[in-house]
């Protein structure tokens, strides 16, 4: 299984593509759907479905297009369900840009997700936004994270729907349970580990 990390949409926001043989997961993919697209073509990749850890602007910028390009589904947390038609609750009028589509076909709750040859773990992992969801690739030992644990750092919780005692619970008793050798591939910034987190991180100390 393959990882590309790419910086995509106004923040720089992580967008994933996750994938073996021919076969694809694009995860996050906040703008920029050219480059997405290009990317897939150049490894003739075929992508199966959109991935959100959250339903945030930053997470969501192309969306529509590669939906609509790829006719794939889209899966987001079942707490986030009208986020995606909702520029306020996603958060994109403050770029002055308001971002809407669809709602998504499937909504996440914590479980195992099978999307072709790809079993996922779904983990709920609220704090910065309600719905929040980590995706856990057992076969790969990594985590994608979204907005929730980064290298040395965690996401922000002053948003409507944040909570830091949430954020804090989710990091302690869902990433900071996975094994220490697991990647954790954030949102925004470079990959990490869970031990490296636990030993390091500031904000969320684990046990030493």
């Amino acid at each position: 299984m393959n990882i590309k990390r790419m910086s995509l949409g106004p923040l720089g926001t992580n967008c994933y593509i996750v994938y073996k043989g021919n076969d694809a997961l694009i995860i996050d993919p906040g703008g920029d759907e050219r480059e997405v697209i290009t990317f897939l073509d150049e490894h003739q990749l075929k992508p199966l479905a959109i991935l959100l850890t959250h339903a945030h602007f930053d997470h969501i910028g192309a969306v529509d297009a590669l939906r609509h390009f790829y006719h794939i589904d889209v899966y987001l947390g079942q707490d986030e369900e009208d986020w995606l038609e909702n520029p306020l609750l996603n958060r994109s009028t403050l770029m002055g840009k308001e971002i809407s589509t669809e709602s998504p076909e499937h909504l996440l709750t914590p479980d195992k997700l099978n999307i072709g040859d790809f079993s996922i773990d779904v983990l709920h992992t609220p704090g910065h936004s309600p719905g929040s969801s980590s995706f856990v690739f057992k076969d790969a030992h990594f985590v994608v994270s979204g907005d929730v644990l980064f290298r040395h750092g965690v996401g922000r919780t002053d948003l409507p729907g944040g909570s830091f005692p949430q954020l804090k619970d989710s990091i302690l008793n869902q990433l900071y349970h996975l094994p220490d050798d697991y990647i954790v591939y954030p949102g925004h910034g470079p990959e990490t580990t869970i031990a490296e987190e636990k030993q390091n991180n500031p904000f969320v100390p684990g046990t030493k």
